[in-house]
């Protein structure tokens, strides 16, 4: 296992993740969305965010070796408070450990001093990115990259019924994902790494795929941060259409299908869940 601890203030973030990515041949993200009543036996503990601690420890154990980057699913672990919080921040710094890139997906939206405080707590934890909803206006984003973080703006996401608000069409003609890639774009000029990659990045869900061409041409130097692969419904063919024309630029997240990859009563569940993340891993390099 790698023991890189990578620092995100004294690197561009795509610089980062592209180095990573290249070097362990995956554009895999797994995502960290611990839920009590699937976690293995094993783990069980009198107190719920204990149980979910130990249970991430064993799946980035798992997976570090083998996907560049892992993704936070913030909620999972506010739910249970205080210690919930505390216990994602300890396992942020065992990723990082790890040499894993870490995207906290937190959706944060606010402006202003608000804005500047969710970038600053993101940063106290150890994140290398974060997810940002940018629907407030331009503004919205502008602390974060600020904060030296890396940032995945929600501009066309894989949920069925985001299709009412995204795929609304303004005056001009474009639609409002379109015209939230083109904040995205503009924002991301200003951090644009060694790699031709931006720091700022937009999510762009495998199941709005039919989207993805014109998205791509208005945000060349975004890496897309992908979800919908798989079980949702995307498909090789979607990833295809996402990716920037050398093959780059995308960086796919699964969740479910790797870190509950095995049988609850199974001592040894840290081998299938990385078996599972080898398995994507593989599903990924075969597109082409």
């Amino acid at each position: 296992m790698s023991s890189v601890n990578i620092d995100h203030r004294s690197a561009n973030f795509a610089d980062q993740l592209v180095r990573r990515m290249e070097e362990l041949g995956s554009s895999a993200c797994v995502g960290l969305d611990p839920v009590v009543e699937k976690l293995p036996a094993c783990v069980g503990a009198d107190q719920e965010w204990v149980a979910i601690e130990r249970f991430c420890v064993g799946v980035i154990d798992a997976v570090a070796s083998v996907v560049p980057a892992v993704k936070f699913q913030s909620a999972c672990f506010e739910r249970w408070g205080s210690e919930g919080v505390a216990a994602m921040g300890r396992l942020i710094g065992h990723a990082r450990r790890a040499g894993v890139v870490v995207i906290l997906d937190a959706k944060r939206g606010d402006i202003g001093v608000s804005a500047e405080h969710y970038a600053a707590a993101a940063v106290a934890m150890g994140a290398d990115a974060m997810t940002v909803n940018g629907y407030l206006g331009p503004a919205t984003l502008g602390p974060y990259v600020e904060a030296g973080l890396g940032l995945f703006v929600l501009v066309r996401t894989s949920n069925p019924d985001s299709d009412a608000v995204q795929s609304a069409k303004l005056a001009d003609g474009r639609s409002v994902a379109e015209m939230m890639a083109d904040h995205v774009a503009r924002l991301g000029e200003k951090v644009v790494g060694q790699r031709g990659f931006s720091g700022v990045g937009a999510v762009v869900g495998a199941t709005k795929a039919e989207d993805g061409v014109a998205l791509r041409r208005r945000m060349p130097k975004q890496i897309f941060l992908v979800p919908g692969y798989g079980a949702q419904g995307g498909t090789a063919q979607d990833i295809l259409r996402l990716r920037t024309e050398d093959g780059g630029g995308v960086l796919v997240t699964a969740s479910r299908s790797v870190i509950y990859a095995f049988d609850v009563r199974d001592a040894g569940w840290g081998a299938s869940v990385r078996r599972a993340a080898e398995k994507f891993v593989g599903e990924l390099r075969a597109i082409h």
